[in-house]
């Protein structure tokens, strides 16, 4: 469907509040910003951000929902023959290999990274993100799988997919604020990668795998 000229107008507005949010942030920090700031700057009323962006933190991780499903979205679109952790490995090795933007392989990702570890609010949120993605994978797992409320199976492999894509995200973020430029960093991370996989039991590498048809 057709996207709405008032959707649009929405849509334009929220990254437009989003952007001078983050310049000022980027500019001064997390915690020296208010959110009456920041509509002054986009020149909006504060009642009009909040519509918007329910928490101050949401004004500088905007994309959060796109992150907290992406390992489920992975899961349920793995192919036939291919396993829950084998889907989320190759698609974090076409992260890599690409030297995606989506997983912090970008000019200005340190910067980025900076203002989160000067800000214990913003490390805070990034945590409670951490464990939407494990929940939402976890209730992907136990559903593809058919297992019951009580099998703990499907918690236990969640964490250790999950730990494959939060270990690269940190590294990543590390890498990037000590210098690093996208492509050395993509390069040492496909490394990462075969390193975290031979860490996995078979049992994992095994698990939740699509049949044909």
């Amino acid at each position: 469907m057709a996207e709405g000229l008032r959707e649009r107008k929405k849509r334009q507005t929220r990254q437009y509040i989003s952007d001078v949010a983050t310049g000022l942030f980027l500019a001064r920090g997390f915690d020296a910003v208010t959110v009456a700031e920041v509509a002054r700057a986009a020149d909006v009323s504060v009642n009009t951000v909040y519509n918007y962006f329910p928490a101050k933190e949401d004004l500088f991780l905007d994309r959060s929902q796109g992150v907290i499903d992406r390992l489920a979205r992975w899961v349920r679109g793995r192919r036939a023959g291919e396993s829950a952790a084998a889907a989320v490995l190759r698609e974090l090795r076409e992260e890599v290999e690409s030297v995606s933007p989506r997983i912090g392989l970008m000019a200005g990702y340190a910067e980025f990274m900076r203002v989160i570890e000067d800000s214990p609010a913003l490390r805070s949120r990034l945590w409670a993100i951490g464990q939407e993605v494990l929940g939402t994978l976890e209730r992907e797992l136990r559903e593809e799988t058919g297992a019951p409320d009580d099998d703990p199976l499907p918690s236990l492999m969640a964490g250790q997919i999950n730990w494959l894509h939060g270990t690269l995200m940190a590294a990543v973020g590390q890498r990037m604020l000590a210098g690093g430029t996208p492509a050395a960093v993509s390069r040492e991370m496909l490394l990462l990668l075969d390193e975290m996989e031979e860490l996995l039991s078979e049992k994992v590498l095994n698990y939740a795998v699509r049949g044909a048809g």
